[in-house]
C-alpha cells in the first residue's frame, strides 16, 4: 500500500521542526500537499514557520510547543491533534541532541539527555502513534538516525550509540510491520549544515571535517522525504557518506575505533 494521500483529516507530525533538517522536511512534506504539525520547544520559531508554510503551500500547519521527553507534554500534544479531528498519517522523529568529549569528563545530565531524547522519547512517541496507523492500514514513519550509527565513536560514544539504536529499532519494527500498510524509513545523514553543531558547541567540527562529507539541510531532507515516499528502509544521503557507512559496517571494530580515535576531529581542538 502506498503512503496515505494528502487529506484534510490527516497530518504529518514532525518533531524538532523549528530548524535544520526538521524544518526542511516540514517544508517538503507540505509542498506535497500534506498538512503538518510542527513540534519543538521554541514556539516563536514554530509559529513563524507554520505561517510561512500555510502561506506558501496552502496546507494547514499547526505549531505545538512540546518537550517530547515529557510524557505529559506528549499526551497533551497528541490529545490536541485528536481533538482537531486529524489522524497522524506520517510521523517524523527528527528531534535529537548530541555531545562531544570524553564520556568520563562530560556531565552526566548531558549524556542522559541524549538517551532520553534520541531513544526513549522516540520509542515512546512511536508506540503512542503507531497502533492507530496499523489499525487504519496505512501510514509511514521517518526516523532520523545518523551515519554515526554504523560505528562506535570515541568522544561521541553516547550519541553514536543512540543513533545505532534508532537504526536498529527502525529496521526491526520495519520488518514487523510488513503487510500492515505502514512503512518505516531510517534517514542516516552525515555532517549537515544546521544549527545542531552550534547548539552543541561543536562549531569547530565544520572547519575540521572535509567538505566532501557535508551537505545542506534541504538536500538531506529531500533525500529523506523521497526515501519515505518510496518506502525505503534506510536512506544515507550523499555518496561519500554512503561509502563511509559501508566502511564502518564492514571494517573490524578494533580498526574502526583506532582510525576514528586518530582522525575524527571531535573533541580534538
Amino acid at each position: 500500500m502506498s503512503i496515505p494521500i494528502p487529506d484534510a483529516k490527516g497530518t504529518c507530525l514532525i518533531t524538532g521542526a523549528s530548524s535544520g533538517i526538521g524544518e526542511e522536511i516540514a517544508r517538503q512534506i507540505a509542498e506535497r500537499g500534506y498538512n503538518v504539525t510542527l513540534a519543538a520547544r521554541r514556539l516563536d520559531r514554530l509559529t513563524s514557520l507554520a505561517e510561512e508554510i500555510q502561506s506558501e503551500f496552502g496546507v494547514t500547519a499547526e505549531a505545538v510547543e512540546c518537550d517530547i521527553t515529557d510524557p505529559a507534554a506528549r499526551k497533551k500534544m497528541l490529545d490536541g491533534i485528536a481533538k482537531s479531528g486529524k489522524n497522524i498519517d506520517i510521523l517524523v522523529n527528527n528531534a535529537g541532541c548530541g555531545t562531544e568529549g570524553k564520556f568520563v569528563e562530560n556531565k552526566a545530565e548531558h549524556e542522559l539527555r541524549q538517551i532520553n531524547l534520541n531513544v526513549l522519547a522516540l520509542v515512546a512517541l512511536t508506540h503512542e502513534v503507531l497502533p492507530e496507523m496499523v489499525k487504519r492500514g496505512s501510514g509511514a514513519l521517518l526516523n532520523v538516525a545518523s551515519t554515526a550509527a554504523f560505528q562506535p565513536m570515541p568522544r561521541q560514544a553516547v550519541y553514536a550509540a543512540t543513533k545505532a539504536f534508532v537504526l536498529s529499532f527502525s529496521n526491526g519494527i520495519g520488518k514487523e510491520l510488513a503487510g500492515t500498510g505502514v512503512s518505516v524509513t531510517a534517514l542516516c545523514p552525515g555532517p549537515t549544515k544546521t544549527e545542531f553543531f552550534g547548539e552543541q558547541q561543536m562549531e569547530h567540527l565544520e572547519k575540521s571535517t572535509p567538505g566532501i562529507f557535508w551537505q545542506s539541510a534541504a538536500d538531506c531532507a529531500r533525500d529523506g522525504v523521497e526515501g519515505l515516499f518510496k518506502r525505503k528502509r534506510v536512506v544515507i544521503p550523499k555518496m561519500s557518506n554512503r561509502l563511509s557507512a559501508i566502511s564502518g559496517s564492514y571494517t573490524p571494530t578494533p580498526i574502526t575505533r583506532e582510525v576514528l580515535d586518530r582522525f575524527w576531529p571531535v573533541g580534538k581542538k
